[in-house]
């Protein structure tokens, strides 16, 4: 009978084989296949690792920038040379098709090679003579111990959206990868260390809410990032908040493609099939209603037609659209919910139920399903499916479509297909979402521009990426100096003289 491999710790730049009672199968969601087995890590483990890091950090926060820009330089290249190793893993795990994971770790070496300028992004300000003879300058410095927990479905790329830059601007860092498929994550953390991380600085541990819990409270972790659904972020987000540190929180989303008349049917109804099923829907910019305004609506025939053509297998096969939800319970969760829809009164034009991948046959598979005629009040409309599941909304106007998105409570990603320059820029001053794409379906910002989902979608006023990132992760202290002679006169004032 073949072992099934336990997954370690990194614990002061060392494996560590977990003392813990509990463990969780890591389960290929093609086949059911337990590939792997995860730990809950204790919470003596958990200590040790925050203690390894707190002692690192008297050291690395006086490395030089030059020292930190050559690890990212060195962690990018290792992971251009290891990306089909990392998006195997990701697809055994999580079950993306490959290509989809070779991208996921593109876009994540993206935040790398932003952490790479960290010498031109981590800079103070100074002001000579702001009083006479008085100087006022800033400092940007490290936090401290900082930590990550991340969501299953993006298992390399949403650590990549929080320890690069931590760790590059002076910070260490403990990560808590999901426990649905944390292999990637930690062959990644190993190749940080590889790249030159000193022991310590970089950490991951495993584990379920009680972790996650433990390290929003710890009292030597001064912040915390999250990027997963509504439910759990809202809790770390109090958490961590009512623990006196520094919180992101990127949550759960509904989002909105908006398609005009004028729009390149073919570009747009090809560009909505990859928003709305790539990655069985798995994505937090998934793009999960369509607005089709006027004419438009006519459109959605052709685009059903387009959906029963796509693909679904196992990750592994490259020629595949989608692959199979990450897992048995998100399964049967989307196909409750498709029900719901077809209870509810929307129009089921697609069904994707019941749907058998042959070799396969007890995959997680669900195929592409399209609801029309779905109201505001439907509860495919107000919750996140998180599957391959597209509402489709008819209304008559661009302005009817910026009220119906508005009055969505999420305001993570908006799409805008159009020909129309003055339409494009009314709906990106009007639309209340932080993250706008025209005729761009999925508008995750490049790493050097931060990630800005906004209202029910996020807590916390800095993003992930970009300068924000660098906001979040760093400490302004103001200094203001003189040197010269002190006057030999008491000043009572609040004037500098």
């Amino acid at each position: 009978m073949k072992e099934i491999p336990r997954i370690p710790l990194l614990i002061g730049g060392e494996r560590v084989s977990s003392q813990t009672t509990q463990w969780r199968d890591v389960v290929n969601p093609a086949t059911q296949e337990v590939v792997a087995q995860v730990p809950y890590a204790t919470r003596e483990e958990l200590d040790r690792a925050v203690a390894n890091a707190k002692e690192a950090f008297q050291s690395w926060r006086n490395s030089g920038q030059a020292t930190r820009m050559r690890v990212m330089l060195k962690l990018q290249q290792l992971m251009r040379e290891n990306t089909g190793k990392l998006a195997e893993m990701i697809t055994r795990e999580h079950g993306k098709t490959l290509p989809d994971a070779e991208g996921e770790v593109g876009r994540g070496l993206e935040v790398v090679e932003h952490a790479c300028a960290i010498a031109s992004l981590q800079l103070g300000e100074y002001a000579e003579n702001a009083a006479s003879g008085i100087d006022v300058y800033t400092l940007i410095q490290p936090l401290g111990v900082c930590a990550g927990i991340t969501a299953f479905n993006f298992p390399v790329m949403l650590p990549c959206f929080m320890f690069p830059i931590a760790v590059a601007c002076g910070n260490t860092f403990i990560l808590k990868p999901s426990e649905q498929d944390p292999s990637s994550a930690f062959f990644l953390a190993e190749l940080a260390l590889q790249a030159g991380l000193p022991p310590g600085v970089l950490n991951v541990v495993h584990g379920g809410a009680e972790t996650a819990n433990a390290l929003c409270e710890h009292p030597d972790i001064k912040a915390v990032s999250f990027i997963g659904s509504t439910r759990v972020g809202t809790e770390i987000y109090r958490r961590a908040s009512q623990a006196g540190k520094r919180c992101q929180a990127m949550m759960g989303a509904k989002n909105h493609c908006v398609i005009l008349p004028d729009a390149d049917p073919e570009v747009a109804l090809n560009q909505l099939l990859g928003a709305a099923f790539g990655a069985a829907g798995q994505r937090c910019m998934a793009t999960s209603v369509a607005v089709l305004v006027g004419k438009a609506q006519e459109w959605l025939p052709e685009f059903v037609a387009r959906a029963k053509k796509l693909k679904v297998n196992a990750g592994t096969d490259r020629e595949a659209d989608l692959g199979p939800l990450v897992s048995t319970a998100a399964k049967e969760r989307v196909e409750s919910l498709i029900q719901h829809g077809v209870e509810e009164g929307a129009e089921l034009l697609l069904d994707g139920r019941g749907i058998r991948v042959a070799g396969f046959e007890n995959g997680n598979f669900v195929g592409p399903t399209v609801f029309a005629g779905v109201r505001g009040n439907m509860k495919i409309y107000t919750e996140e499916i998180f599957g391959p599941v597209l509402c489709v909304v008819g209304v008559d106007t661009l302005e009817d479509a910026v009220a119906f998105i508005n009055a969505n409570p999420n305001g993570n990603g908006v799409a805008l297909f159009t020909q129309d320059g003055g339409a494009a820029r009314y709906f990106q001053n009007n639309i209340d979402v932080g993250q706008v794409g025209i005729n761009i379906p999925i508008p995750v910002p490049v790493a050097w521009f931060s990630f800005t989902g906004s209202r029910g979608s996020k807590l916390g006023d800095l993003g992930p990426n970009g300068k924000q990132a660098v906001q979040f992760w760093t400490q302004t202290k103001t200094v203001t100096a003189r040197w010269a002679a002190h006057g030999r006169t008491v000043n009572t004032t609040i004037t500098m003289r």
